[in-house]
């Protein structure tokens, strides 16, 4: 019963009680009317109310900014209601382009009704649970809301950027041919050495100035071989390398690198695999082709920030789920404590690519050069290279990526002036 039934109910009984006070009885002919009133409305009150819910949307996952219509059918399987409205509550995050997501009707018994419209957004997990209907009476006396849930999930993928090939060279490579250098000599595009001729050598491979010098040998040119590599992507979603302005989330510019990365290693053929670490860890093991790809964008468009107190470190990355000597991209803003877990990384015999986004510049950028903040922003930078120097002279190749610059030319001169070193190099921290 909604708050206008009560208040007539107590104006009916105010007016009662004082003619039979006062003895007039015109007071208590006016609440005659109004008697009425509540009567007719009780009698017609709505019956036993009962709904179904149906949802459909035209797709579960689509890239960002992608439209997806949504389509609610609820059928009435009471008595007849002569005014419901329905609405539908949407994740906050999405963005209503077109149609209602509310509608008004009247229910015959076993009638349905439609709701249609159609949302994007950003990337993504997105749930779809309440429909709430508001059962009301004619009169205005009656008022019922109803939860109706029929759930389903939305995964809006993150975007990816195409990137031209990314020179990785780890220490160790798989069994089958590819695009990255072995370190053993075959076959291949590279010169790698020479060596004795044997029978079956073509002879277009014959080094003829070093055979010349020998009177009974030939020898002939080798090459270095090719092949694919187990690459780890590791994605830092710890909430205190985060940044959050009004000009936009650091982390997602994290995400738009891991998965412009990883669609690059495996369109190369490499076998490839994820960890996000951060408010816990999320692993999408090792594997090949589309299908791979499409299970590390799943994994990246259900990637958030959080704070876990036993992962605040990058010393408690779990190494032991990637492939010995094989090589590991990090994706992190990079802090001054994360130093010793490169250290250990590289003493493990990892070959790591660090590629970071600026946190500097990003917050120097989204809050402008103040006067009164130019100093302390000249320190940051100042900190921020003394450690991406101290991180290249330990062997990782660093890419130090300015969020504003297209990252495919960022890779592309940054790891063309860095050589890759095979070997360890000692630093005093």
């Amino acid at each position: 019963m909604t708050r206008k039934f009560w208040v007539l109910l107590g104006f009916v009984y105010v007016l009662i009680f004082l003619g039979l006070v006062t003895m007039n009885s015109g007071l208590v002919a006016l609440a005659l009317p109004l008697l009425v009133y509540l009567g007719v409305g009780i009698y017609y009150a709505p019956g036993k109310t009962r709904f179904s819910l149906k949802r459909h949307l035209s797709c579960e996952t689509v890239g960002r900014g992608g439209p997806v219509d949504v389509t609610l059918e609820i059928t009435n399987q009471g008595s007849e209601i002569e005014q419901v409205l329905l609405e539908d509550t949407f994740p906050a995050r999405l963005q209503l382009i077109s149609g209602e997501n509310s509608k008004s009707a009247l229910l015959q018994p076993g009638g349905k009704v439609e709701l249609k419209y159609t949302v994007s957004g950003e990337r993504g997990l997105y749930k779809f649970e309440e429909v709430w209907a508001s059962v009301s009476h004619i009169f205005g006396l009656y008022q019922t809301r109803f939860r109706l849930t029929d759930p389903a999930q939305l995964l809006i993928l993150p975007e990816s950027l195409k990137l031209r090939r990314v020179n990785i060279r780890p220490q160790q490579t798989r069994g089958f041919a590819g695009s990255i250098p072995s370190r053993v000599g075959g076959s291949g595009t590279d010169f790698w050495g020479v060596r004795e001729y044997q029978v079956g050598d073509p002879l277009r491979k014959i080094n003829w100035r070093a055979s010349a010098r020998h009177t009974q040998e030939l020898f002939t040119n080798e090459y270095e071989q090719e092949r694919i590599a187990d690459v780890g992507l590791i994605l830092d979603a710890r909430q205190q390398m985060n940044l959050v302005t009004p000009a936009g989330v650091l982390f997602e510019y994290s995400v738009l690198a891991i998965a412009s990365l990883a669609e690059t290693f495996i369109k190369d053929g490499n076998r490839v695999s994820l960890l996000t670490y951060g408010y816990g860890i999320d692993r999408v093991f090792p594997g090949y082709g589309k299908v791979q790809q499409e299970r590390i964008f799943r994994a990246l468009a259900r990637a958030r920030t959080g704070v876990h107190y036993a992962m605040e470190s990058l010393n408690y990355l779990p190494t032991r789920l990637f492939s010995a000597r094989s090589q590991i991209v990090m994706i992190s803003p990079l802090g001054q404590e994360d130093l010793p877990a490169y250290i250990r990384l590289r003493s493990q015999g990892y070959e790591i690519l660090l590629v970071s986004p600026d946190p500097v510049d990003f917050e120097a950028r989204a809050y402008g050069m103040l006067e009164s903040t130019s100093f302390a922003v000249r320190l940051a930078r100042i900190e921020r290279s003394l450690l991406l120097r101290k991180l290249k002279h330990l062997g990782v190749r660093t890419v130090d990526w300015k969020v504003d610059h297209p990252l495919d030319e960022i890779l592309y001169t940054s790891l063309r002036r860095q050589p890759i070193r095979n070997r360890l190099q000692a630093i005093a921290i």
